[in-house]
């Protein structure tokens, strides 16, 4: 039977006839696939299954790029971003990098041109036919980097539909990758590669995982840490190493026996570095950690900004403002007023620019140092210490106002308002606030679990006195330091640029400007110590003193009333004076804030901002010319073209020979007045002035302080004035500690080069007052410790 089989198989195959149709149909079968695969690769060329990118595509390839905030020093302040991503060249990657990479996921990447034959006949024969998946895939870097590039679209669909997405996306990366290699180089390719792919912990690009994990630039990664961040690509979450540390480091280590086997370190180095563990500098990017927090948000905010509109402003001054900022200042709303080459305004999150600040990294950092050193060990302490004494935060206010602020702090919760959309109404809210649960709530130890209600939270989160601190050259506008509270992620307020607060004796300083630069009159010029009354419309008004001062009516020298802050020496100026011409010159010299021209200004009873107050003080050390506080430079795109440079708005103010004499008398509060702390405290000498400021009830502590290369403004006060301290809480003990911690720390660091023997620039011709010194004895109650409240002013 089988040999009958055999001799009619054969004679079917000797006929020359059935010998053609065999060998039709075996080179068809052979030439079926490969008909199949050109048709399909020349249907995408063609675009049936979707465009393929574009050669300009490829040359500017879509990835979502942070936007970098760099500091003028050149450190990293921080990002904005959807993806924390930032590009950096092959010549910025470390060799080792490159070198786990290549070996990792391509050993034959500078031999291929985009497709590795040899890698896809390998995964078909062991990975498919043996189902060894410890071989991977067979995909090229350039395939990988076409993939991220250009994600594939198979996420809504499944079963043939899936596979057969699956199958045009895989040729559409085999047609990117060869498109990706005819345009760029192989060192190229790494780089992007490397600058698209996700790390984890919210880092995208090598550039955003060297600083996160390690703290360093792609440059400075050793070989054991570059091999930790290729082989964490793989999958994020699964090798994180803060998530999933041994699964890391048997991650870690298999990409350096690779590398090893490719001839990028010897067995001696594998063994050495495979025996050791990951040694992370974890630093995870966020909005609400890092440096400059305050700055950083109050930038978003500015550049971000649209044309200011009357119903946002409460006042028609308030308008005019910004307004008239909109108009005048190219920084403010620039990513709404520019646009790119396609017509769409810039984007912070996704356009990749750099921003080039004023901010010095070391200030910035000395800064925030001293707002935390003296708010969490000293005034914090002190606050808490009242607050179970009087088992209240609000002070000088009856139980109606109390609750008044409670009830509107409720209301205006995002909780509160959450319920209000829901429709629930106030009451129930209100009821709803005083029931007990379980919370996490923020202390300077860190953070506690605990249960209070709703309410009591909000008491809490109150009772953290705040602060606001800036810095700036005043030779240049540009703006050094800037914190806007203590904590951002918690308070998230800005109390530079943001928040308005009554000045207090800080105003007085102008008030002596006019009277110099207007009256005709100098720091020698004798007004007699006694109560002052001005006819006003509403009535005859007369200031009276912080404390218990004598007023005799002996004669002082002008600059003896303002090293001792004296009212009435300030409302006796005034008295000379008109209040709409002495908020003009107020303006003038660089505040911006609506000032109410009434007799009472001299003592501070305008609300006016610290970034406000330090450009105005600016305006002394400047030799009367204000110059407008900047705190950006220029901005580049991803390529490090440049988009917009700018300048400080400059103008003369006031005249030079009234500036130097105001510097005279800022250093006169500091030698014999109330900001005499400065020296006996922190022991800082040479030419530096400063003005203290306290307003009603102690509810704002005010410092301004004043050097040849740094002016600096602080604040200190409750989120609410009716939160303060009771006692020992003029801004001489209140806010100048911090001016003080900073500037200690600021000649400290002989890098800045700032000095204590840096002096103030003369006029040419400059007249000196040399005034006589028994003219200006201090009295009781007006020492050089400053600690005579002397500075707190009465409406």
């Amino acid at each position: 039977m089988a040999n009958k089989t055999y001799l009619k198989i054969r004679n079917y195959v000797q006929d020359p006839a059935h010998r053609r149709k065999i060998t039709l149909i075996f080179w068809s079968i052979l030439a079926t696939p490969v008909l199949i695969l050109g048709t399909l690769l020349l249907m995408i060329g063609f675009g049936v299954f979707g465009k393929l990118p574009t050669f300009e595509e490829l040359e500017n390839p879509r990835s979502n790029l942070a936007t970098e905030i760099i500091s003028a020093d050149g450190k990293n302040l921080g990002s904005f971003f959807i993806e924390n991503r930032s590009y950096v060249d092959y010549g910025d990657l470390s060799p080792n990098l490159v070198a786990a990479l290549v070996a990792t996921e391509d050993a034959r990447f500078y031999s291929h041109s985009g497709i590795d034959f040899k890698g896809l006949a390998r995964v078909g024969f062991k990975t498919v036919l043996l189902g060894d998946r410890g071989q991977g895939g067979g995909s090229t870097i350039s395939q990988q980097l076409a993939k991220n590039l250009y994600p594939r679209d198979t996420v809504h669909s499944s079963g043939l539909a899936k596979a057969g997405k699956l199958v045009i996306a895989k040729l559409k990366e085999w047609i990117t990758a060869v498109m990706l290699e005819h345009n760029y180089t192989k060192e190229e390719i790494v780089a992007m590669y490397l600058n698209t792919v996700e790390y984890g912990s919210n880092a995208f690009g090598i550039k955003s995982a060297s600083a996160t994990f390690f703290n360093k630039t792609p440059a400075e990664l050793a070989p054991e840490e570059a091999a930790m961040l290729v082989g964490v690509v793989n999958a994020p979450s699964r090798y994180s190493p803060v998530r999933n540390p041994e699964r890391a480091l048997k991650r870690r280590n298999t990409v350096l026996e690779r590398m090893g086997s490719a001839g990028f370190l010897s067995d001696a180095d594998v063994r050495r570095l495979t025996a050791e563990p990951i040694r992370l500098d974890y630093h995870p990017v966020s909005h609400n950690e890092g440096i400059a927090t305050y700055f950083r948000e109050m930038l978003r905010q500015y550049m971000t900004a649209t044309e200011p509109k009357r119903k946002q402003y409460l006042t028609d001054w308030d308008y005019q403002t910004e307004l008239e900022r909109w108009q005048n200042d190219p920084l403010y709303g620039w990513c709404n007023k520019n646009t790119k080459a396609d017509g769409t305004p810039y984007n912070l999150y996704k356009d990749g620019l750099k921003l080039y600040t004023t901010i010095n990294y070391r200030m910035q950092k000395y800064a925030e140092e001293a707002v935390r050193e003296h708010m969490v060990k000293t005034i914090q302490p002190q606050f808490e210490k009242q607050r179970k004494g009087y088992k209240t935060i609000f002070y000088n206010i009856n139980k109606k106002e109390e609750t008044k602020i409670v009830h509107r702090a409720i209301l205006q919760s995002d909780r509160g308002m959450a319920m209000k959309r829901n429709g629930m109404s106030d009451e129930r809210i209100l009821a709803a606030f005083e029931k007990p649960i379980p919370m996490t709530v923020f202390t300077y130890a860190g953070d506690r679990d605990t249960v209070l209600s709703p309410k009591d939270s909000i008491l809490h989160m109150k009772s953290f006195l705040r602060a606001g601190f800036m810095s700036m050259d005043p030779a240049t506008g540009y703006v050094t330091a800037y914190v806007g509270g203590t904590n951002f992620r918690n308070f998230k307020y800005d109390m530079v640029r943001q928040g308005k607060r009554q000045v207090g004796s800080t105003i007085k300083p102008f008030i002596y400007t006019f009277a110099f630069d207007m009256l005709g009159y100098n720091p020698c010029t004798l007004v007699p110590n006694s109560p002052v009354t001005i006819e006003a419309s509403t009535g005859p008004w007369s200031p009276k003193e912080a404390g218990n001062v004598p007023q005799e009516g002996e004669l002082r020298p002008l600059y003896w009333g303002l090293a001792n802050s004296r009212n009435n020496y300030s409302a006796w100026i005034m008295k000379q004076a008109q209040p709409q011409a002495v908020a003009d010159m107020i303006h003038k010299i660089g505040v911006h804030s609506y000032i109410d021209p009434v007799y009472a200004l001299c003592l501070g009873t305008p609300q006016v901002s610290v970034f406000e107050m330090a450009g105005a003080f600016s305006t002394f050390a400047n030799r009367g010319v204000h110059t407008e506080p900047i705190f950006v430079t220029r901005i580049e795109d991803k390529q490090g073209n440049v988009l917009a440079s700018f300048s400080p708005q400059t103008y003369d103010a006031i005249s030079e020979q009234t500036a130097y004499t105001m510097l005279d008398m800022l250093k006169r509060v500091v030698t014999a007045g109330t900001a005499g702390r400065l020296g006996y405290q922190f022991n800082l000498r040479g030419d530096i002035g400063g003005k203290t400021g306290t307003t009603n009830n102690s509810a704002d502590a005010w410092f301004m302080g004043v050097t040849p290369h740094v002016v600096a403004g602080t604040w200190v006060g409750g989120e609410d004035p009716a939160t303060h301290l009771m006692s020992g809480a003029d801004g001489s003990r209140v806010a100048l500690p911090i001016f003080g911690i900073f500037m200690k720390k600021v000649y400290a660091d002989k890098s800045l080069g700032i000095s204590m023997n840096d002096r103030f620039m003369e006029p040419i011709g400059v007249v000196r007052y040399d005034c006589d010194p028994k003219q200006a004895i201090s009295t009781p109650g007006a020492t050089a410790t400053g600690e005579s409240g002397g500075d707190e002013f009465f409406q």
